[in-house]
């Protein structure tokens, strides 16, 4: 065999050996967003539907060593009181008209909006989807997302309690942070597009404080998820709770 071409498999073979796997990628992701301490923050959220904008805002509460969150709205008016507790497996959505709490999943929009219950979870990226496989291999290439090297990874549900069975990520290659992401139905129908826009890094781990969610499938609608004010401080247990929310919502 040439000696030249021998050469040239030897390096194929070692740039294949040492490529980064999806697996090893996805737990970079989980460990740049993983916040050890609570936040609170102040929340914006501003829908989009054809000519229509709708702004909403509100504070979340969210701890990340039980993955347990509490939005209460605070304005407009019309949507003042009203709010989202999730603990545990449970979610609940509290109507402060009725004064009632109703079981929701997952895909339940937040106040009508494109942002989904699921979208302001933290689970583990790993411990939800799995990296698809064709002919053998992992579906992850290197690309261009504009100016920015991106890993696009194409993922697949290994759970059943998640929002999209299916997702396409674009992970920044410098610093594993998720940039752009499609998530499509189980039939294939692209649902919804996300952009992360700005972040900031608080104890060498990241917040996104600025998302856009597009409703691929009703086209005109985004929604835009902006964060504010944000703090570290323990949040108590009682904050997780229904009668915590009710409470702030008279």
């Amino acid at each position: 065999m040439n000696r030249f071409i021998f050469f040239l498999m030897l390096i194929f073979v070692s740039i294949e050996m040492w490529a980064i796997t999806g697996a090893e990628i996805l737990s970079k992701l989980d460990k740049q967003m993983e916040i050890k301490t609570d936040i609170t923050a102040k929340t914006k959220i501003t829908q989009q539907k054809g000519d229509s904008v709708k702004i909403i805002e509100c504070i979340y509460y969210r701890r990340d060593s039980d993955d347990s969150f509490l939005i209460i709205m605070t304005s407009p008016e019309v949507e003042k009181g009203n709010g989202y507790l999730k603990v545990g497996d449970n979610f609940w959505m509290y109507k402060r008209n009725t004064r009632t709490f109703q079981h929701i999943n997952r895909d339940e929009s937040i106040a009508g909006t494109d942002a989904k219950s699921g979208d302001l979870e933290k689970r583990k990226m790993s411990e939800l989807y799995k990296v698809s496989v064709e002919g053998g291999k992992e579906k992850v290439s290197e690309e261009m997302l504009g100016k920015i090297p991106v890993y696009k990874v194409e993922v697949v549900a290994k759970v059943e309690d998640v929002t999209y069975p299916k997702q396409i990520l674009w992970i920044h290659r410098d610093n594993f942070l998720v940039l752009k992401v499609q998530s499509f139905s189980l039939s294939g129908t692209l649902m919804q597009s996300a952009y992360y826009l700005k972040y900031t890094e608080i104890d060498k781990r990241f917040v996104p404080l600025q998302q856009i969610f597009i409703d691929e499938f009703e086209k005109g609608n985004k929604t835009i998820v902006e964060l504010s004010g944000i703090s570290f401080e323990k949040i108590p247990d009682y904050v997780f709770t229904k009668a915590y929310l009710e409470n702030l919502s008279k």
